[in-house]
């Protein structure tokens, strides 16, 4: 059983300032997984002060220094892929397949990605006479969640060091080993002292010190959206920058066209990938009201093909997180059914021969109403409500009828009117016939959150914009 008793602060491995611990329990097993040392205010305050001292160096080291970090970063992490995996899989149930694959690609992803934009980014601009520069802003504060550990911990600590910034690393205390294994990554390739700290614990007593603290000039959270409200209230007082991607409940736009059971079948494999538990999951489908059963024999089909099980296993579905989320989908199952909506498959419950481990039943529900809870509220687990529209117009007044605006996408193979439907769509990523771009904007409009990760917009939430006015080009000074 592991355990994971410092943290990495200041280049060095060091005892936390309690003995307060935490246990992670395996979701596959219901069994204890390790124990992890819980970070208190003492530990966030030695880790920000650590980043403070370093920031004046490493806010003006050139390019290639940090280039070569990133580059050392990059062949560490794929030397510890393995480990990365197994971790994923035994502290948040991520099936094998899953782990390796997308789980651990998603962080390297992300690196390559800040390596590209960093061999090139203008920090610097002649505007006439005034030279605008982009700075570093300083300490950052990064808070990540459990569902796509790597993804999140990688979008924020890549851009924040090739932007110049130094870090607090708060992960999530569900998904811990991961994260210890990125620290050791990081000190294996040579992070200067101070650079890159960790510190782990759960909100209330690491994360809630680390966003009120006022040496940290910046708070990135990744949660949801309840907790991004208490996060933006501890930062006030010091005016620290908050970038925040919470919560979703986003639109899948089934256009009316013969690829409408192939564009259904996908999207349910898509929103049950992870066992549902991607804030940006398409858990709103919208289908023709005339082809609504068309649509529910697709759904029924490609949910029952799915595999739910034993995540060392070659499974499509491991269980969700923890017996909390657990508990909260099986609510909300209940609700749909009670609420009049359409049972198509699944139902409240483990899966056949499942006795133990927080597993779920695939769940597809259809003849659902915008009004219903299963349609505004996020659940967070392998449940896909499927409402009907009558026009387009339709579509999208249900699409935009939510307090979320995370994601979106339009299928269908008339492209123009794919693009005349996205455009619509009020939600900063939206795709058409489910496109990937690790170059593209990720960041939600109005209670998703507010700021944008991935590509070269993730740089810009980490920098300062400084005019110095009457700074001549050379040329103009002779």
């Amino acid at each position: 059983m592991p355990t994971l008793s410092t943290f990495y602060i200041g280049g060095k491995w060091i005892d936390p300032a309690t003995s307060a611990t935490f246990e992670v329990v395996n979701p596959a097993t219901e069994e204890i997984h390790g124990t992890v040392a819980a970070g208190s205010a003492a530990d966030i305050d030695r880790a920000v002060a650590a980043a403070r001292t370093a920031f004046p160096h490493w806010s003006v080291s050139s390019v290639g220094d940090r280039l070569t970090l990133l580059r050392a970063v990059a062949e560490e992490y794929d030397r510890r892929r393995g480990d990365l995996a197994a971790a994923l899989t035994a502290e948040m149930g991520a099936p094998a397949a899953l782990a390796g694959g997308f789980q651990v690609d998603l962080g390297a992803g992300h690196l390559t990605t800040a390596l590209g934009i960093l061999e090139n980014f203008p920090f610097e601009e002649q505007r006439g006479a005034t030279l605008v520069v982009k700075e570093p802003i300083g300490v950052c504060g990064l808070i990540t969640p459990w569902n796509w550990p790597l993804n999140q911990i990688a979008v924020k600590v890549f851009p924040a060091l090739a932007t110049g910034c130094t870090v607090v690393l708060k992960p999530s205390e569900q998904t811990p080993f991961s994260a210890h294994i990125f620290a050791e990554i990081l000190d294996a390739a040579g992070v200067p002292a101070g650079v890159f700290n960790l510190v782990q614990g759960d909100g209330p007593g690491a994360g809630a010190p680390l966003a009120a603290h006022p040496d940290v000039d910046l708070i990135s959270f990744t949660g949801s959206t309840r907790a991004g409200i208490e996060i933006a209230r501890a930062a006030a007082p010091s005016v620290k920058r908050v970038t925040q991607e919470l919560g979703g409940k986003s639109p899948n736009i089934v256009l009316d066209d013969a690829g409408l059971s192939a564009n259904v079948a996908g999207a349910v494999a898509t929103i049950m990938n992870n066992s549902g538990q991607t804030c940006s999951a398409l858990s709103r489908m919208l289908v023709p009201r005339s082809r609504m059963d068309e649509a529910v024999e697709a759904a029924r089909t490609a949910a029952a093909a799915l595999t739910v099980g034993d995540p060392t296993g070659e499974v499509a579905l491991g269980p969700v997180v923890s017996r909390a989320q657990f508990d909260k989908i099986q609510s909300l199952i209940q609700r749909g059914i009670d609420e009049g909506a359409t049972l198509v498959t699944g139902g409240t419950g483990r899966p056949d021969g499942l006795e133990r481990g927080w597993f779920v039943k695939p769940t597809v529900f259809a003849n659902v109403t915008n009004d219903m809870t299963i349609a505004r509220e996020e659940i967070f687990g392998p449940v896909l409500a499927i409402l009907a529209y009558e026009d387009i117009d339709h579509a999208v007044e249900l699409a935009n009828d939510t307090e979320y605006g995370l994601a979106g996408n339009v299928a269908g193979a008339d492209l123009e009117l794919a693009r005349s439907v996205a455009r619509r769509i009020r939600a900063g990523w939206v795709s058409i016939n489910d496109a990937f771009d690790f170059q593209c904007p990720f960041g939600g409009y109005r209670k998703s959150g507010n700021g944008r990760e991935w590509g070269e917009f993730g740089f810009h939430d980490y920098l300062e914009t400084k005019g110095i006015l009457g700074y001549l080009p050379e040329a103009a000074q002779g």
